[in-house]
């Protein structure tokens, strides 16, 4: 990805901005940089602030890759003997790196008698080189298959990586407090509680949503990933002594997209190119339930491939990693908090290979605990004081509730009239004695929408269906 393309991507420029200086550029010369910031479309601490966030330049040798030159070989003999590519170009597009390293390592191959040209192929109007394993080639290919069956993008070294992690910390993402706003605009939520998210979320430190259910909790949590739109970059893996550990997950990373206005950009611009060892993407959110378990937090080895699949929190480095229904997982929450007393408070975690040998990665990402048991059932003060956001989703007022009920009402096309909506509220306090909670507008504007649909009538709000709707609220006694 181009700096233009990452200006673009980050929302400082839009893309008819970007036009505009490639045109100045093409009548008047100078870098893109330079016409931007001549329009005034783009600041200079815009330019330096986007160069700290974009990955390393192209590695300019095989010693710059930060890996071992066994592992590129072993990848490169790997991709020829099973991955269906025989070309420089081919090769270096499944190892990612740039030709220039792809053919040194190639040279060294045949120099080794491990490879040897067996033709040419058109490629535009220039032959291409096409190589084959010789049978020590293969034999050596073999080999590495029975240390890893890994084939695909070179890994990074661990230093970079974490040198990277450190630049991408949630600490200098755009968070501006309109930026909040929209993300929990679809919610209704007091000013006193955006004031408590607002410096959590500056802070990137952990925040846990307690209290009864069916309060937004959940519903918060998940909408706090919204509010990071910068853009970070994942390397495809990683090499730690020898061993290869795989970080982006498409289930996970949100790739972004190429700008469809790169072809406009004349090549004046420095650092042009880029590490393809790294993946553009928006910072990411995962989310995992009562399904989560201690293991899913170790290094995951894939048996028979001798690789290893990175722990959904390391794969959340950079973004938001949310426990939703926290202490209702398999796991005790003690035994789970144990684990991640370190990584908490010091944003750093050690994660061991099955040789035994443990290596540290940094843990930036935002950690949201959602529970509705007591915090003190859950976690002792030790523990407590390492969450340093406590935010209480309590019982919406009336106010509150009426404006959930409204927006629910009216998106199905229904109307609560003031009479039905007084009504509501002493049904539901005065005679049944229950707790308003968030969650009911939409229960029960659905099981209106579900009854009239059943009588093949037009959708329409009456005191019976309210209370149809109302019975099947809570199991009734008796």
């Amino acid at each position: 990805m181009r700096l233009e393309e990452f200006l673009v991507a980050e929302g400082v420029i839009r893309p008819i901005d970007l036009a505009r200086a490639a045109e100045r550029s093409e009548t008047r010369g100078g870098r893109i940089t330079d016409n931007l910031l001549a329009l005034e479309l783009v600041t200079a601490e815009q330019i330096d602030a986007a160069l700290h966030m974009m990955p390393p330049a192209l590695p300019s040798s095989v010693e710059n890759t930060g890996v071992t030159r066994s592992t590129l070989h072993a990848l490169l003999l790997k991709a020829l003997y099973r991955g269906g590519v025989d070309t420089l170009p081919g090769l270096g597009e499944t190892l990612k790196l740039p030709s220039h390293v792809v053919g040194t390592l190639i040279e060294e191959a045949v120099e080794h008698k491990l490879l040897k040209v067996t033709g040419a192929t058109a490629r535009s109007t220039l032959p291409v080189l096409t190589y084959s394993l010789t049978p020590a080639g293969r034999l050596a290919a073999i080999e590495a298959l029975e240390k890893n069956q890994y084939i695909g993008p070179a890994p990074v070294g661990l230093s970079a990586y974490t040198e990277r992690a450190k630049r991408q910390t949630l600490s200098h993402a755009r968070d501006e407090v309109t930026r909040i706003k929209e993300s929990l605009s679809d919610l209704v939520l007091s000013e006193e509680i955006l004031d408590q998210i607002g410096p959590a979320i500056k802070a990137g430190r952990s925040i846990l949503f307690y209290g009864p259910p069916g309060n937004g909790k959940s519903s918060v949590a998940k909408r706090i990933g919204r509010v990071f739109s910068d853009v970070i970059h994942v390397p495809y893996c990683i090499e730690v002594e020898g061993q290869i550990i795989k970080i982006f997950d498409p289930k996970v990373h949100e790739e972004v997209a190429r700008s469809s206005h790169a072809s406009l950009v004349p090549v004046k611009l420095r650092h042009e190119n880029f590490d393809h060892r790294w993946v553009a993407c928006r910072r990411p959110v995962v989310i995992t339930g009562g399904e989560f378990s201690l293991d899913m937090l170790e290094l995951r080895h894939i048996e028979g491939s001798n690789f290893y699949e990175a722990p959904l929190h390391i794969k959340a480095i950079g973004g938001t990693f949310v426990i939703d229904d926290f202490g209702r997982q398999i796991v005790q929450p003690k035994d789970l908090l144990n684990r991640w007393m370190i990584p908490l408070e010091e944003h750093v975690d050690y994660l061991k290979l099955h040789t035994g040998a443990t290596f540290p990665v940094p843990f930036d990402a935002l950690v949201l605990f959602c529970t509705n048991l007591a915090p003190s059932d859950l976690m002792d003060a030790a523990f407590l004081r390492r969450i340093p956001y406590k935010i209480r989703l309590g019982s919406p007022s009336i106010e509150q509730f009426g404006a959930i009920l409204r927006r629910e009402a009216a998106e199905r096309g229904l109307e609560f009239t003031q009479s039905l909506f007084d009504w509501l509220i002493a049904e539901l306090q005065a005679r049944r004695q229950f707790a308003l909670a968030c969650y009911q507008p939409r229960f029960i504007v659905d099981h209106v929408i579900e009854a009239c649909a059943f009588q093949k009538r037009p959708p329409q709000i009456s005191e019976a269906l309210v209370v149809r709707a109302l019975n099947n609220l809570y199991p009734q006694e008796g």
